[in-house]
Parts: structure tokens; sequence; C-alpha cells
């Protein structure tokens, strides 16, 4: 297994560290997610870099690179929906692109083609990794701002954490849009996949 897909894996493997971080509470653990995410958004920029350098571009890589994307990503914004720091509407539209996405490539992958990634479907993954960092960026300054304050009013806290949401919504749905252009895209191009009798 050459070095690329190596990271993919590796992408992959930091996930269930990172929901752990972030769904457990312990000291700082926040910051803990923010750096396993960060780490895991780094491989993804590293693998396909090196893959084009090296001309170490593999069929496994264009198949499991996407994947372990979806996988990032959609594991965050469930963390988020369960932490009360976005609704759920967002991250369904995002899921039903993804499968359907994903159901395409297997498809392809039956007919012993490999759909690699487009450039929409990179600027998807870009705009939720950014829109991810930032929010966690924010939710741990929060977390370690807060409480060496004087004890504030409740209405000031509720609205800190009103403010965080509405900002973290905001940028989930732009992102959102992305993901919904990109699968319209991914879908035209591929659509004879699914077409055919």
């Amino acid at each position: 297994m050459n070095l690329p897909n190596k990271l993919t894996l590796w992408r992959i493997i930091l996930v269930p560290f990172f929901v752990a971080a972030l769904l457990i509470p312990f000291p700082l653990h926040t910051i803990v997610a923010l750096v396993l995410f960060i780490a895991a958004s780094i491989t993804d920029m590293l693998d396909g870099r090196i893959a084009r350098k090296r001309n170490l571009i593999t069929d496994f890589g264009k198949f499991a690179d996407p994947l372990a994307d979806k996988i990032l990503v959609l594991a965050a914004l469930l963390c988020f929906v369960q932490n009360g720091w976005c609704d759920c509407i967002a991250v369904i539209i995002v899921l039903f692109r993804e499968f359907t996405v994903t159901s395409i490539r297997l498809i392809a992958a039956a007919k012993g083609e490999v759909i690699a990634a487009n450039i929409w479907g990179k600027v998807k993954t870009v705009t939720q990794m950014v829109a991810i960092i930032t929010i966690l960026v924010f939710r741990a300054a929060y977390g370690i701002i807060v409480p060496l304050l004087p004890q504030l009013p409740d209405s000031i806290t509720a609205g800190i954490n009103q403010w965080l949401f509405l900002g973290g919504e905001t940028l989930i749905w732009i992102s959102t849009v992305f993901a919904i252009i990109s699968g319209v895209i991914y879908v035209k191009q591929n659509y004879h996949f699914i077409s055919e009798k």
C-alpha cells in the first residue's frame, strides 16, 4: 500500500477518536477534537498532492479518498446535532447527497469503472471542513473563556450560545449549498450508469 493510501486510511482511523473527544466531556475535550479534525483534514490535503506528484494514483485511492472525507465530515456533523450545535435538516440533505453519490460510485465499480472526485466535490469538502473547523474553534474558545469569567447571567450565556448556533448554522448551510450543487453535477455527469437498462 502506497503512502497516499496509508494517509487515507489514517484519516478513517482518526474518526472514532475525534468522535470520542467531541462527545465525551473531559477537560479541553473540544480542543482535542479540533486538533484531531485538523490532523485528519491535513491528511486529506497531503494524500492527493503526494499521489499526483509521485504518480501514485490508484483505483483504491480514487474510491477510498472521497469515502474517507464523507466519513469524517458526516461524523462531525452528526456529533454537532448530538451536541445541539446545529439542527438536522442540513445534515439530512448532506446525507442524502452522499448516499446518492456513493450509490452511483458502487454501480460504476460493479461495471468496472472507478469515478474520481471532481472539482465540485473538492470544493464541497473544503467548505465543509472550513465550516467544521470554524465551529470547533469558536466552541473551544467558548469552553475556555466562559469558565474564566465571573459568573455570567443566564441571559448572556444563552445569548452567546444562540449566536454560536446561528453562526454555525450559517456556515453549515453554505457548505450544504455546495454539497447540493456538486451532487446535482455529479448525478448529471454520471447519469448513464443508472439509466442503462
